[in-house]
C-alpha cells in the first residue's frame, strides 16, 4: 500500500469515512483531528493487498497525547480518494507494542 497517497488525500481533505468507521470513532471517542494526526504520523503494520473494492492497510499511529490508534485505510486510484474503513483504540491484550498481533490462545 502506498501510504503517501493516503497521506496526500488526508492533507487535501479528500477522504470518505465509512459508516462503520464513523460508528467506531464515536464508540472509542476518537475525533477527526486525532484520527488524521495518527494516520499522517503512523506506519503501515499490515497490508491487505487483496481487499476489495480497493487494497487497504492497517496503520498504527498515535494521537498528540501519545495514545495509540489503529486505522484501516483504502485508496481509490480511480477516484483519488482515501477511504477510512475502520478505526479504533487497540487492545493491549491483543497486540505486542500495538504493532504485532498476539497469537490466539
Amino acid at each position: 500500500m502506498d501510504i503517501v497517497k493516503i497521506h496526500e488525500a488526508i492533507r487535501n481533505g479528500i477522504v470518505n469515512i465509512s459508516e462503520h468507521a464513523d460508528e467506531e470513532l464515536e464508540n472509542d471517542t476518537i475525533n477527526d483531528d486525532e484520527l488524521y494526526y495518527s494516520g499522517l504520523n503512523g506506519e503501515v503494520i499490515e497490508d491487505y493487498a487483496d481487499d476489495r473494492p480497493f487494497p487497504s492497510c492497517l496503520i498504527y499511529g498515535k494521537d498528540k497525547n501519545n495514545s495509540p490508534i489503529h486505522s484501516v485505510w483504502a485508496y481509490s486510484e480511480r477516484h483519488k480518494i482515501a477511504v477510512l474503513i475502520t478505526a479504533y483504540i487497540p487492545d493491549s491484550e491483543k497486540w505486542i507494542d500495538y504493532k504485532i498481533r498476539k497469537a490466539k490462545r
